[in-house]
């Protein structure tokens, strides 16, 4: 038995419902893995369908989809590595949440998630036991089974080595201290090495930052990967006296969390218009800190070329013609309850006609007072409280990555918030962030009757449709 084993991790970004394309994703992280001597390439949680796909795992057509690309999939790669990869699994009639390990022509063993989140998605299954690749045994808590012991527990009783633990975990403020706690968690009750492979990209409103890690006995970190990057890592494990250790290997530098939440910003605007299939941005010219954050965020995901500011002229015969048309039907609004219906009209016809994706830039704080945007197709700073927008214009004024596609010279213009806008955001911050009341922020010294106003106006707009998508960054998430 060998006291080498080679693990290739495949930090990547599937697209939801693209079998084919999810699987030729795979055939390559595969290959690359074999071209390095690896035993075994893992995949992450729910790779094969993409993490929102949900709508589609009810349908027995998807379902034999699925099995097919697996099945092609495990004769591919019958001369090589074993793959490991998550999928849905259809067994009596029930949907699990699966790792799936290919291997010799076959789809050889799996491991059905325990109790998956959240609930309803996915059937909950029986603790599964390790499975074995070249003499490893490997245990592997899918997701949110390995955010709590019972799982890794068990499967290190039953004769687990190494916990590799594949998850489809988002960017959220905090996420990453979270994540690393609950593995350092995993390791002091199992004291086994773990190896937490996250995935990368965007997904309508959710965005997946990679970072995959791992940790040896003692909590000690030997791998950490790029934050946002998609990435291949080749690990190696060799086995002491102790037991399997992980070597050491490259240590990624992490970002800061401002340039977390910009590049989750970024990350999501330029997944959603690809996977969308379209590859150009069209938005309003106009003045405010909205503008100038939601335009270099285009920029830097899609290149300046890619993103077009069209200046709407508020007169002219057309606004002229419907107002003298709306006023023989009746209508008695004046020039203000026109300009955005207007507007938006504009823009969509001048988007669709050109096969772009319309932009609405409206900060979560405008949103909440009812202050106007236009109604596009993608808000990429829809999640950002105005101060916080403000503070992200600061940071980018300063601040140029290589994976920025936008000018390096990039000066927005601002405005300061005023003290109104302040206390509106520390408002919003208690009544949303940490669910307070009207008297917990009068207990702050903040404005009673403003806050209550505040969160009436939150009331009623959980009760109305929801608005236009955008990539969520807090935890608290923005109608």
């Amino acid at each position: 038995m060998s006291d080498r084993f080679r693990l290739t991790l495949g930090q990547l970004n599937p697209t939801a419902g693209d079998l084919p394309g999810n699987a030729a994703l795979a055939r390559d992280a595969w290959q690359a893995g074999r071209d390095a001597g690896a035993q075994m390439v893992a995949l992450p949680e729910r790779f094969l369908a993409g993490h929102d796909a949900e709508e589609l795992f009810q349908n027995p057509a998807y379902q034999r989809d699925v099995l097919a690309q697996l099945e092609a999939l495990a004769a591919h790669c019958a001369d090589g590595p074993a793959l490991a990869l998550g999928a849905p699994w259809v067994a009596a009639g029930k949907i699990h949440n699966a790792y799936l390990i290919l291997q010799g022509g076959k789809i050889a063993q799996r491991v059905l998630q325990h109790a998956p989140r959240p609930r309803g998605l996915f059937d909950p299954a029986p603790i599964s036991g390790p499975y074995a690749v070249a003499g490893l045994r490997i245990g592997s808590p899918i997701g949110a089974d390995g955010e709590t012991g019972d799982v890794a527990e068990t499967q290190a009783e039953t004769g687990a080595e190494l916990l590799l633990i594949p998850n489809a975990t988002p960017h959220l403020r905090g996420a990453m201290e979270r994540r690393l706690n609950h593995m350092v968690a995993r390791v002091i009750e199992t004291e086994l090495p773990v190896i937490h492979l996250n995935r990368t990209g965007g997904a309508d409103e959710t965005v997946f930052d990679g970072a995959t890690f791992a940790l040896n006995p003692g909590g000690k970190l030997a791998l950490q990967m790029p934050a946002f990057d998609t990435a291949l890592a080749h690990v190696d494990l060799a086995r002491g006296p102790e037991g399997w250790r992980i070597v050491e290997s490259a240590f990624a530098p992490q970002p800061e969390a401002q340039e977390r939440d910009y590049r989750a910003l970024v990350v999501g605007l330029r997944d959603y218009v690809a996977k969308t299939g379209a590859s150009k941005v069209v938005m309003e010219q106009a003045e405010g800190n909205d503008t100038a954050l939601a335009a270099a965020i285009a920029r830097d995901a899609l290149g300046a070329k890619n993103v077009r500011q069209i200046a709407v002229p508020t007169e002219g015969d057309l606004h002229a013609t419907l107002h003298e048309t709306l006023a023989e039907l009746g209508a008695k609004g004046g020039a203000d309850t026109l300009a955005l219906p207007l507007r938006d009209l504009i823009l969509r016809a001048l988007a669709g006609d050109a096969g772009e994706i319309l932009l609405s830039p409206q900060n979560k704080s405008a949103a909440v007072m009812g202050q106007g945007a236009i109604s596009g197709d993608f808000n990429p700073i829809k999640d950002l409280y105005q101060t916080e927008v403000h503070a992200l214009c600061q940071w980018r004024n300063k601040t140029h990555h290589p994976w920025m596609l936008g000018p390096a010279n990039t000066v927005l213009r601002l405005s300061e918030p005023s003290a109104e806008d302040r206390q509106l955001d520390d408002i919003l911050h208690i009544l949303q962030n940490a669910q307070g009341s009207a008297e917990d922020c009068a207990a702050a010294g903040l404005d009673r009757q403003t806050a209550r106003s505040v969160a009436e106006r939150l009331r009623s707009r959980s009760r109305n449709s929801r608005s236009t998508p955008g990539p969520r960054i807090s935890s608290t998430r923005a109608t």
